[in-house]
């Protein structure tokens, strides 16, 4: 049966540099009646591990669990130094996942760098998650990979952000500690269509990001043109009430139905308030509850 997480989306930013306590976000998110808070490895409050049991006690007192953390290794790097760091970054992440008592953590190709080949950052990728692997099997971790679009914090798009690169990457990882986190508003990003890559790579998805985006103005062409060069998102590519924006939810929830889907979706929403994740958590419970009818939200 699949269960409802939430990501601060909106609040990122202050969790990241300490403006905002992880503590407070928890207040904020039980209020939203669901299953579970989605955590990022950067938030400021979990960097120290010494306040992980604490954390995790907050969360699970609410009847919440942290079931996801959201992690973003840089595998792309050519300085084969520099990839061992971020393969040791995302063994951190993973190490964090088990002790907050998550199943499941994010890893990412890297930035689409303009020096390396596609044969080059696919064999980069491939070898740096595959070195994170048996420390996931060990701590009972399974990693996802997400159909990304941009890290918050990087200047360039994802490697693997165009589908015949994505499914291409997640063909050559053969283990059943890996999988796909998908999220259908990337697909958007990236000017295809989200039905087409589900169909691809479904019987590899694991967990979901819920998401919707919508162009505030211009176009997907535009989007590519502004995309490269600059730190985060494209300022008019926009986060919106997930049911309101450009994604067909009804066809996504029969697609993952279909195929057995029972895990984890997360909300990825927020950008303009917790008005809006209210409104969003309300519309996936609703279209949950028409897949799966014995579904129970909290």
């Amino acid at each position: 049966m699949p269960k409802l997480a939430a990501f601060p989306k909106g609040f990122i930013k202050p969790l990241v540099s300490g403006q905002m306590s992880i503590y407070e976000w928890i207040k904020l998110a039980d209020g939203l009646r669901i299953d579970g808070l989605e955590f990022y490895n950067n938030f400021a409050d979990v960097k120290d591990p010494a306040n992980w049991p604490k954390i995790r006690k907050a969360v699970e007192d609410t009847g919440m669990v942290i079931p996801m953390m959201c992690a973003s290794p840089d595998f792309t790097m050519p300085d084969a130094a520099l990839r061992k760091k971020e393969v040791e970054h995302e063994i951190k992440a993973i190490e964090m996942s088990a002790a907050l008592g998550a199943k499941y953590c994010r890893v990412l190709s890297g930035q689409r760098r303009k020096d390396i080949t596609r044969e080059e950052g696919m064999g980069y990728v491939v070898e740096s998650i595959n070195a994170c692997i048996p420390v996931a099997e060990k701590l009972g971790i399974t990693l996802i990979i997400e159909n990304h679009y941009k890290d918050d914090f990087w200047t360039e798009p994802e490697f693997a952000q165009m589908m015949d690169v994505f499914v291409d990457l997640v063909s050559r990882i053969n283990s059943p500690s890996f999988g796909v986190n998908f999220d259908p508003s990337n697909a958007i990003a990236a000017g295809e269509e989200p039905l087409e890559l589900l169909e691809k790579v479904k019987h590899r998805v694991l967990t979901m990001h819920a998401s919707d985006r919508y162009l505030a103005s211009g176009t997907i062409e535009d989007l590519r043109k502004a995309e490269g060069g600059s730190a985060g998102y494209v300022s008019f590519f926009k986060h919106g009430v997930i049911g309101k924006g450009l994604n067909d939810y009804d066809a996504i929830f029969k697609t993952l139905k279909d195929v057995g889907f029972d895990s984890w979706i997360s909300i990825e929403d927020g950008v303009d308030g917790m008005e809006q994740m209210h409104e969003s958590a309300d519309f996936l419970r609703e279209k949950i509850k028409k897949y799966w009818p014995n579904y129970q939200p909290r």
